[in-house]
């Protein structure tokens, strides 16, 4: 089974996004904000795919606060995690946010929230998992 890996500081979207992958998508997932863990989990490679919510306001990575863009960024230039597809999800959708977030960060696609259509929020991802 494949794990998602959510790093979102809003349990609400944790809860519903989990909700969903795992209902619709049949996935294994895992929800932490704690950006050691995250790294962890990646080193170890404890999941196929992130979810990374971009506006991490609690967040913090030796000593300095870091987001979503941020961690994106280290895990991408990390050899060891950098084939780990990575989406943004975000709440910022204006016009031209999609193309710079992707271009700051390194990360394979984006979602804006709310997600209101589930089934295409489980394809995206699914679309990005490594085939066996």
């Amino acid at each position: 089974m494949k794990t998602v890996l959510i790093v979102e500081d809003d349990l609400t979207n944790a809860r519903v996004f989990s909700k969903i992958l795992s209902k619709r998508g049949g996935l294994d997932v895992k929800h932490t904000e704690n950006v050691d863990e995250v790294m962890q989990i990646a080193q170890e490679h404890q999941a196929d795919i992130i979810l990374m919510d971009v506006s991490l306001s609690h967040s913090v990575y030796q000593g300095k606060a870091v987001d979503g863009i941020k961690i994106t960024q280290m895990l991408k230039a990390d050899p060891q995690t950098a084939h780990l597809p990575i989406i943004l999800v975000t709440a910022h959708a204006m016009e031209g946010d999609r193309e710079n977030f992707l271009q700051q960060s390194g990360a394979d696609d984006y979602i804006s929230k709310p997600v209101v259509d589930h089934q295409q929020f489980v394809d995206q991802v699914m679309a990005l998992l490594p085939k066996e």
